[in-house]
Formats: structure tokens, C-alpha cells, sequence
């Protein structure tokens, strides 16, 4: 397999609730040519999320851990604070993991889970 990019798409019943909060509460850069809930990460030119309406989603996810957007920063202390002031539920505060770095879990508003990653240095 020959992939240029790799995409990941999250559907929801309610997807303005979904781009409303990856855009203005995590921060995450939109790109409007891509579609509404075109996101990108790591360069101006990569989308890495989409978040569209699905027909066959209904309410909050039923199993929140089987896909988790994990967000690989350089200083996840200042961003779970971050975004615990801005009303983020964290499911699991920053915990070392021997070996890897640090991870922070939270929810997003279909109960979605994300995870803060840092490298150990």
C-alpha cells in the first residue's frame, strides 16, 4: 500500500457539537476547503480529521475506547490544564507510562475518548 495521507473520519448525530469543540476548545486548525469539519495536524497542508453526520450514529458512542484520537504534544502538563479550565472531563489525569512518556485521557461531547501524549524526553 502506496498512502499519502492517512484520514480519520468521526461521525456523529450531532457533528456542529464536534467540530464547535475540536475547533474552539482543543484548538485544532480547521480546513474550510476540505469541508466544515476538515481539521488538519502536524503541517498546514495535512488533514488528519474529519467530522461529518452519519446516518446509522445515534447519541454518545457505546464503546469510547475501541478508536482514541491521541494527540502527540510537547507539553501535555499545560494542555490537560488547559483544557480542564475550559470544562474538558478528564477520564484519566497525566500518568506516566514506563517506556513511553506521559498520557492524559478525555472526552469529547459524543463520549468519544482522546489521549495527551508526551514522549518521555
Amino acid at each position: 500500500m502506496d498512502v499519502d495521507q492517512f484520514v480519520v473520519s468521526v461521525n456523529s448525530e450531532r457533528p456542529e457539537d464536534l467540530i464547535a469543540f475540536y475547533h474552539d476548545i482543543v484548538g485544532l486548525t480547521p480546513n474550510p476547503d476540505a469541508g466544515p469539519g476538515a481539521f488538519m495536524a502536524g503541517s498546514s497542508s495535512f488533514i488528519a480529521l474529519i467530522i461529518e453526520r452519519h446516518s446509522g450514529v445515534r447519541g454518545a458512542t457505546k464503546d469510547p475506547d475501541r478508536v482514541m484520537l491521541n494527540f502527540l504534544i510537547h507539553d501535555l502538563a499545560s494542555e490537560e490544564s488547559r483544557l480542564q479550565s475550559r470544562g474538558v472531563t478528564f477520564v484519566r489525569t497525566a500518568t506516566e507510562e514506563p517506556g513511553f512518556g506521559i498520557v492524559a485521557t478525555f472526552v469529547d461531547p459524543d463520549g468519544n475518548h482522546c489521549q495527551l501524549m508526551q514522549l518521555a524526553s
